[in-house]
Order: structure tokens, then C-alpha cells, then sequence
């Protein structure tokens, strides 16, 4: 049992940021399934006064799913885009993308419910990672819109993707006004994650990132959950093939983070397309 406990510690430890993201939705898709409506609490409701006494739930719906396919697509979509994000940007900025698209996908949702509430339907409630999906895949849109994505057996421009994909959550919410069976919520909540990821995007061009003041939230909710471990005083014994505490591969790794850095800063600045071709190769090879 403990060699099968610290066997998935260490798949887990491996993982990226985003990939564990999917790792925290598989486990919520799970529960789901087992409790079905006892997990009601973590849907975003479109009343104001059922929200202000659930307001994680601005957060929450994002992890949950009812529907395999539901889950499974925004989940695919998640970690092919990961992949490609996590390749240039920090983990950091990933998770604020993350989660600042569900909440502005979320919030987007609600407004229009309160605001127009002969056009949508009465108490709806949302659920589902697509806003703040959407949130990451418009940023990348907007951030190099030239930058081309192998479709089959021909190049799109992500911006073309971008633009599709818009227009596709437009269609929805109208489509979906009156309908029974519509999505006009979910397409409203997905229109608000596009608005924040493209957002984030362009202020990023000049040199703003939105997102520090809700990371900075962010680690001081996670440091008071930390706790300070003390363990029992050790003899250490000095190893020679260190200098000042710290191996060659210390060094190696330290001097790459910085490296990464430098270029993360010259993107943020003067955009991906400003890199050299072996600034692109070594962040390349770096994301892998």
C-alpha cells in the first residue's frame, strides 16, 4: 500500500500544473457520479440571492461535470492547450487564466440573468470547465495570432481559430434563447471566459499582467494553509562535490531558470514572434 501511495505521489509530482487541473476535475467527475445531486452546492446558480450564500460556487462549477462527454472534451481541450501555454508562459499565469476566465465566464452569466430575465430562463445554474478553457485558448489567440496550429493535414492561424470559435458561442446563446433544450447559459459563460483571456492578452503586450494582484490572493489563502514542519535535529556531513550547498546540476538548473526567465520577460514585452529562432528552440526544449 505505501509503495502503491508513493507510486501515484510521484506520477502526480510529474505532472504539469494544468495536467493536475485535470487530475482535480477527473476526481469531482468521479464524485459526481457517485453523489449525482448531493454535489449541487458547487454549481454557479443564476440567482444573486442563492449566490450570495453560496459564493465559491464562482469558482467551483468550474470542476464539476455530470456529462461524460462534457467532461471529456473540455478536458482534452485542456491539456492539448496546456501543452502549448505551458511551452512559453509560467504555471503561475496559467492557473490565473484558469481561474479568472471561469470566474469572468461565471459572472458574465449571472449579469445577463439578472439583467435580462424575460429572455433567459429562471433559475439555471452552471456547471462545467469550458469558460475558463476558452479563458487560455483566446489568450494564446490573441497573444500570437499569427502563430499556426497543425489541423490534419494543413496550417491554421490560431486567430482564425479564435474567431470560430466566437462566432460558434454567439450562435449558441441565441439558438438557445427559448429552447428547451439550449445551452444559452453555458455559451454566455464561455463568451465571458473569451473576453477575459483576450483581455489578458493584450494588456500583457504592453506590459501589464493582470493577473498579480488576484496571484498575489491567491498564495497568501495557500500559505495559511502551510504548516511549518520541524523535524529532529540531523548531524550533516558535508559534501564535498558541492560548493556553497549546491551540486553543478543546481547551477546548470538555476542558470536555465534565469535563462527562461530573460526570454518569458522579452515575450511579455516585444511579443513570442521578437524571439530568435534559438530563443524559440531553447524554450522549446525547455517546455518538454
Amino acid at each position: 500500500m505505501t509503495s502503491l501511495s508513493q507510486d501515484i505521489k510521484d506520477k502526480l509530482s510529474r505532472l504539469n500544473v494544468l495536467e493536475k487541473v485535470i487530475v482535480i476535475n477527473l476526481i469531482v467527475f468521479v464524485l459526481g457520479l457517485l453523489l449525482k445531486s448531493n454535489i449541487g452546492w458547487l454549481e454557479l446558480p443564476s440567482d444573486l440571492s442563492d449566490f450570495i450564500v453560496q459564493p465559491w460556487a464562482i469558482i467551483t462549477y468550474a470542476f464539476l461535470h455530470y456529462d461524460f462527454w462534457h467532461f471529456f472534451f473540455n478536458m482534452l481541450w485542456l491539456y492539448f492547450i496546456g501543452r502549448m501555454f505551458l511551452n512559453l508562459f509560467s504555471p503561475k499565469m496559467a492557473l490565473n487564466i484558469y481561474f479568472l476566465g471561469a470566474m469572468a465566464g461565471g459572472l458574465l452569466y449571472m449579469l445577463c440573468y439578472i439583467m435580462f430575465p424575460n429572455v433567459f430562463q429562471a433559475n439555471s445554474r452552471l456547471l462545467g470547465a469550458s469558460a475558463a478553457v476558452r479563458a487560455l485558448l483566446i489568450f494564446l489567440c490573441a497573444y500570437m495570432p499569427n502563430q499556426e496550429l497543425r489541423f490534419f493535414t494543413f496550417n491554421l492561424k490560431l486567430w482564425y481559430v479564435g474567431v470560430a470559435i466566437v462566432i460558434i458561442d454567439v450562435i449558441g446563446v441565441f439558438s438557445g434563447i427559448n429552447n428547451p433544450v439550449g445551452n444559452s447559459g453555458g455559451n454566455l459563460a464561455h463568451l465571458g471566459g473569451v473576453l477575459l483571456g483576450y483581455f489578458y492578452a493584450k494588456q500583457l503586450t504592453k506590459g501589464q499582467d493582470i493577473g498579480r494582484g488576484f496571484e498575489s490572493i491567491m498564495d497568501a489563502v495557500f500559505n495559511m494553509f502551510k504548516r511549518t514542519k520541524k523535524g529532529p535535529l540531523k548531524t550533516v556531513h558535508r559534501n564535498k562535490s558541492k560548493i556553497g550547498g549546491y551540486t553543478k546540476a543546481d547551477f546548470k538548473e538555476f542558470n536555465n531558470q534565469k535563462k527562461i526567465d530573460v526570454i518569458l520577460d522579452k515575450i511579455s514585452k516585444s511579443g513570442y514572434d521578437s524571439l530568435t529562432a534559438e530563443e524559440k528552440e531553447f524554450l522549446f526544449r525547455a517546455g518538454k
